[in-house]
């Protein structure tokens, strides 16, 4: 049977009044993702932020209600008031792009595997084990518990409703207990709870009438509830669709936004009656009553590109629930409006791309999306290994890591027996982790990075030793390697160097002092500037290179090497190219401070652009097999006869190791954490809290100066205006960029907040309190996803009013409010009068809620550094190039000047990041 068409992309309107953007919904899947208390992670909430957008819902994982009802590790829940915290950030998380909230609540029942609540039994409606192999006997529930199972039901409510969730999904599918009380096979009970069909119904009418006065209580009639369904058991006796049909009537009457069905495909047919063909929905439509036919009904099962809901609307279903796609494509809707064609894989190399939380891949409904494309493995030696190591607080570990000849096997924690049990499960977290990726580098817990640190090194020490054994078992020498090019550093300089160098023909290694690969561009948040560039003509952006390269030489003071800020100016689009030609492209354009237009390049997402630039340029990394080497420092660059022989390099044990080279590129990033190099140059900077990653030293500078490297503008340190003081977290540009404005403690403007960061700055530090509030509202969150991670770090005063957010912060309401209501005059006149901003006059302050950041000014970048040439070439004092030595970021100076423009920064690692790898591959072909 066939209906009119709905529009996947038209609004919808439930009973309530609650009006979705559009018919899409995420899907409740298991994620497996939860701390082992049921508590929230940050990858879970990361895993549902990148996913919120252009949808109409996402319906949150199921959370159990009490300890008992986990039916799966790393679940969520709902059982206590502790959880609250946790599950607003990822309530807030999917709201902040205009999708509703809901979350399952539910619990296991006899399905409970006892492992999982400390070995006891599970509880069901009766004493009855489920028909499958080894299924434990669960207790039947007692009258009065029953009664206390429907209050706990009741209480999850609540807390959903504290969290901030738009609404509940009550989940009476896949044999869990609702399900199990309206079941004739799992509820033989002879009370009022059990018996012929409408006894039976009593339970889940108990819980929607729970469910309602709660929503009554605590949230208003805008309150989403639905429910969701099985329509059939195979068991007999079961639940057949007659039953859930009567099942779904009695529900309807007493009011509920939608009803869901939890199938495998859309259009599934009878499981029960096999030899009829016709889809359940088909039926449910036919034979729903008048109440049920008011209700919303959501389809869900292999919907994967746009023809499959397409089909599931033309069926009779209201909304389409995407399941695995969305895990495949975290910006699923977007690429079905755009027509595109989509297969249900995901290569290997994408979990940290897709933020797919590490127990959600190795979980058996995305594992099997998985292709693998890896092709490369380090050899070593099989055995195991055992290392002692020790976390911050001076806790140790015994760790035995066994190797197979090309992977990580297994890790045992030898000493289990003198530690807590948290630390046990963290570790047990951190091995699953590790064995999955064969690798070392991926992500720690949440709140115990230190622990997850030393766990980790424990591995990376067992690879080095066996990677040994393995050369010295093949009668190779451990300690003599040669390289064509060795790259010092791996952000975003550095890692665009050696794909650049590899792709010229070059053998290249990458040496990182750090435990992680990225350095500060994991902290850019703007984006990067380029004129000309194709994104621009897309969106009809009329810019040009010399209006570029004129508003860069003013921000630096006239400072900027002439040659080189032209080299910068005239190869940004061929920059933004090349990234788009390797799978990171830019294309949605801001503006930051010091620019007259929209050049600012970043992800269409709008996500900060440092994590995303990473990302991808760690997955051509890993293509080509480029090796890395982390927590190793380079020591010396040795010379002879005035050229590069060589790189010494000292790892983590003090084991010092020669790098024969041709070449080497320098990308170590500038020293705005050496306090000691600061006051050294800036003494006016001392105890200025810095934005930098702690490996931010200067020893690039240091290195390159032992062989004779001359430095230009090492006085020139940029400080940033927006800087949270507390966490020294930067508040990207792009927020300014947005519309955003400054005021001080009296509630008023009292700068031009796109002006250059150093005028910016001297303004903040010239108020009499020394600091100041970023201000603006939901119209600006929306286009910048930075302001989801400046929520879960718990760095936003947010408020519904203006004067409501004036309270918060303890300034003057009536000031703060004459101040918005005069900026938004200036939005609709397209001039402001008070300080002659002219760009990123986007929309007027208006739109609720408001939100507020207090910042300061703080240690950002270092512009002045070694000196090169327009060839990356390192130049010593008297302006010849040093024979092999090449550099390349913000270990250089003169291209910024006095003062750098935000985004510019970006464009200045990738743009010399890749002429020093041309450069470098060219140098050792001729030599």
């Amino acid at each position: 049977m066939k209906y009119d068409l709905k529009n996947l992309f038209d609004p919808i309107t439930l009973p309530n009044g609650v009006s979705l953007k559009n018919r899409i919904v995420m899907a409740p899947m298991t994620t497996c993702c939860g701390y082992y208390d049921g508590t929230v992670t940050q990858e879970l909430i990361d895993y549902y932020r990148v996913r919120s957008q252009n949808l109409g819902a996402i319906i949150v994982e199921c959370g159990f209600v009490e300890h008992r009802g986990l039916a799966f590790p790393g679940a969520i829940g709902l059982d206590s008031d502790d959880r609250i915290e946790g599950l607003s950030h990822i309530a807030q998380a999917i709201k902040a792009q205009g999708a509703k909230a809901i979350i399952q609540i539910y619990h296991g029942g006899r399905m409970v595997d006892p492992k999982l609540i400390g070995g006891q039994s599970p509880v069901a409606p009766s004493a009855i084990a489920a028909p499958r192999p080894n299924s434990p006997t669960p207790i039947a529930l007692s009258a009065e518990e029953v009664d206390e199972m429907i209050d706990k039901f009741g209480q999850a409510t609540r807390r959903a409703i504290a969290a901030g969730f738009d609404g509940v999904e009550i989940h009476g599918a896949n044999t869990y207990l609702i399900q199990q009380f309206y079941s004739p096979n799992s509820n033989q009970r002879n009370d009022k709870w059990g018996g012929n069909r409408d006894n039976r119904l009593r339970f889940p009418l108990a819980i929607l009438a729970i469910t309602k006065q709660m929503a009554k209580n605590y949230a208003n009639d805008k309150f989403i509830i639905g429910y969701r369904f099985s329509p059939e058991e195979l068991e007999v006796p079961g639940i057949r669709f007659d039953d859930t049909l009567y099942l779904l009537d009695k529900l309807a009457i007493k009011g509920l936004d939608y009803v869901h069905f939890s199938m495998g495909a859309t259009l599934r047919p009878s499981i029960v009656d096999t030899r009829d063909p016709t889809p359940l929905i088909d039926k449910f439509i036919q034979q729903r009553s008048p109440a049920l036919a008011k209700i919303p009904v959501i389809g869900v099962g292999n919907v994967v590109n746009k023809s499959d809901a397409d089909q599931a609307l033309t069926h009779g279903y209201d909304m389409v629930a995407v399941g695995r796609a969305y895990i495949a494509y975290p910006d699923w809707a977007d690429r079905i409006k755009e027509q595109q064609t989509l297969s249900l894989s995901i290569n290997s190399d994408q979990r940290v791309a897709l933020h797919i939380p590490e127990p959600l891949w190795r979980f058996p409904l995305v594992d099997s999306l998985i292709r693998d494309v890896s092709n490369h493995a380090k050899k070593f030696k099989a055995g195991q290994y055992q290392e002692t190591v020790s976390d911050d607080n001076q806790n140790e570990f015994v760790i035995n890591v066994e190797l197979g000849n090309d992977f990580i096997k297994n890790m045992t924690l030898q000493n289990a027996d003198r530690l807590d049990p948290t630390t046990i499960t963290h570790f047990n977290e951190i091995k699953d982790r590790i064995v999955t990726a064969n690798s070392p580098y991926v992500d720690a817990i949440s709140g115990a990075t230190s622990q997850c640190e030393a766990f980790k090194k424990a591995v990376s020490k067992a690879m080095s030793k066996s990677n040994k054994a393995a050369i010295l078992a093949e009668g190779g020498n451990p300690d003599e390697k040669a390289v064509d090019i060795v790259v010092i550093g791996s952000g975003g300089a550095g890692l665009a160097a050696a794909i650049q160098a590899h792709d010229d023909g070059a053998n290249v290694m990458i040496v990182e002092k750090m435990s992680i690969i990225g350095g500060n561009t994991n902290k850019a948040s703007a984006g990067m500037n380029a004129a000309e560039t194709q994104f621009q003509q897309k969106l009809g952006i009329h810019d040009n290179k010399e209006l570029f390269y004129n508003e860069t030489l003013k921000g630096g003071k006239y400072k900027n090497h002439p040659q080189l800020l032209k080299y910068f100016v005239d190869n940004a689009p061929n920059a933004i190219e090349w990234l788009d030609e390797k799978g990171i492209t830019l294309s949605d354009i801001t503006t930051t401070g010091g620019m007259s237009i929209d050049r600012t390049h970043r992800p269409a997402s709008r996500a900060a652009v440092g994590g995303f630039l990473i990302s991808g340029l760690i997955k051509n990394i890993n293509k080509r097999d480029i090796d890395v080497m982390l927590e190793t420092t380079a020591t010396e660059i040795r010379m002879e006869n005035n050229q590069v022989v060589a790189v010494q390099i000292k790892n983590e044990e003090g084991n010092i190791q020669t790098i024969k080279t041709k070449a080497v590129i320098v990308a170590t990033g500038g020293f705005g954490a050496n306090p000691q190099m600061i006051t050294h140059y800036r003494p006016d900077l001392a105890n200025v809290v810095t934005t930098n990653h702690k490996g931010a030293t200067g020893s690039g500078i240091t290195l390159l100066q032992h062989i004779g490297a001359d430095t230009v503008d090492m006085g020139e340190i940029q400080i940033h205006p927006t800087v949270e003081q507390q966490s020294a977290y930067l508040i990207s540009e792009s927020i300014r960029g947005g519309g955003a404005i400054l005021v001080s403690k009296a509630g008023k403007r009292f700068v031009n907040e796109l002006d250059t960061r150093d005028k910016v700055s001297h303004e903040i530090r010239s108020l009499p309190e020394q600091f100041a509030y970023i201000v603006f509202d939901h119209q600006v969150r929306q286009e910048n996803k930075a302001v989801d991670e400046y929520l879960a770090h718990d760095l936003i005063v947010q408020a519904e009013t203006i004067e409501q957010l004036a309270e918060k912060l303890a300034i003057d309401s009536h000031g703060l409010a004459t101040t918005i209501a005069r900026f938004n005059q200036f939005v609709t006149n397209q001039h402001d009068d008070d300080f002659n901003r002219k760009t990123a006059l986007r929309h007027p302050i208006n739109q609720a809620p408001y939100y507020a950041i207090q910042i300061a000014p703080g240690i950002h970048h270092t512009m002045g550094g070694v000196t090169i040439n327009t060839h990356t070439e390192v130049l010593d004092r008297q302006q010849q190039p040093i024979k092999g030595a090449y550099a390349a970021g913000e270990v250089v100076g003169g291209v910024h000047g006095a003062n750098r423009i935000g985004g510019n920064a970006v464009a200045d690692i990738i743009i010399f990041g890749i002429q020093a790898g041309t450069q470098a591959a060219q140098y050792i072909k001729n030599h």
